[in-house]
């Protein structure tokens, strides 16, 4: 097992290789959008203008520009330093300077930030939990950081993904169509850990400062975004894929079985 210095300099230089082209592969993929969409759905309830949000992953800026377009004040995070200078260009070419402020500061040293102010509330999206194995810090610095009542919002890749697993089973690759299933693994092109906790270990890890107060799938129907050539020959039934998400993400029967799960807490 990879120690915390080891995994910080492995993530950061896995997404500072990825970055240029990261948006083109993710966040402009039918998938991706779509995804993306659900998530901003359930966050535009609680995330409002004039909000102290913290982006704690924030990639290449596309969760921060919104927030700020809306009014919210945000402070975006990233562990990778071409990661941090994508979404300062992303905010700058929008106008949002005033609205994003951008750092590169890890998950694990969040307690940097104490002096900061409190913040009205934060959002880690797509994945950026499943590079960090020691939650409960992480937990304990953003109860440090959040006001009483503040909203967080923690999308990561699950224990288990439906559409994963047949994918893969379907082109003969049963070790990536059970991935999830471990504690962790390694991705091909850099080595370090990927952490698949279940949501109970989320909700522990949280439980001393927060209140989980919902939780849903996303991406039930809609499938990930390495799926893209048939999501980009059937955008209109992926779209509707999407509803169906929509609809169903908060299932007990379903929601399980999503690419990702959203949960929400809001701190005591």
């Amino acid at each position: 097992m990879a120690g915390v210095a080891d995994q910080q300099r492995e993530v950061a230089a896995a997404f500072d290789a990825q970055a240029d082209g990261y948006d083109e592969k993710w966040t402009r993929s039918v998938s991706g959008r779509l995804q993306r969409e659900q998530v901003w759905r359930e966050v535009d309830r609680f995330f409002l203008p004039g909000h102290r949000i913290l982006d704690l992953g924030c990639g290449t800026g596309v969760d921060a520009v919104r927030l700020a377009r809306v009014g919210a004040r945000v402070l975006a995070i990233d562990i990778s330093p071409q990661m941090v200078r994508m979404t300062r260009r992303r905010v700058e070419s929008e106008n949002l300077s005033e609205g994003v402020t951008c750092e590169l500061l890890p998950l694990e040293e969040l307690g940097d930030l104490k002096n900061r102010g409190s913040f009205d509330g934060a959002i880690s999206d797509f994945g950026v939990l499943n590079c960090v194995e020691n939650l409960r810090q992480v937990a304990r610095d953003l109860a440090a950081l959040l006001r009483p009542g503040a909203h967080l919002a923690l999308c990561y890749m699950g224990r288990f993904c439906l559409w994963e697993t047949a994918w893969f089973l379907l082109h003969g690759k049963p070790g990536k169509a059970f991935r999830r299933l471990g504690a962790h693994s390694f991705p091909a092109s850099r080595a370090f850990e990927v952490f698949y906790p279940s949501v109970r270990a989320i909700v522990e890890a949280f439980s001393g400062n927060f209140r989980l107060v919902s939780w849903r799938g996303v991406g039930i129907f809609v499938p990930p975004s390495y799926v893209e050539p048939l999501a980009h020959s059937f955008q209109g039934g992926f779209r509707r894929l999407a509803r169906f998400d929509h609809i169903a993400g908060g299932w007990a029967i379903l929601r399980a079985v999503g690419d990702h799960r959203l949960l929400v807490f809001v701190r005591n």
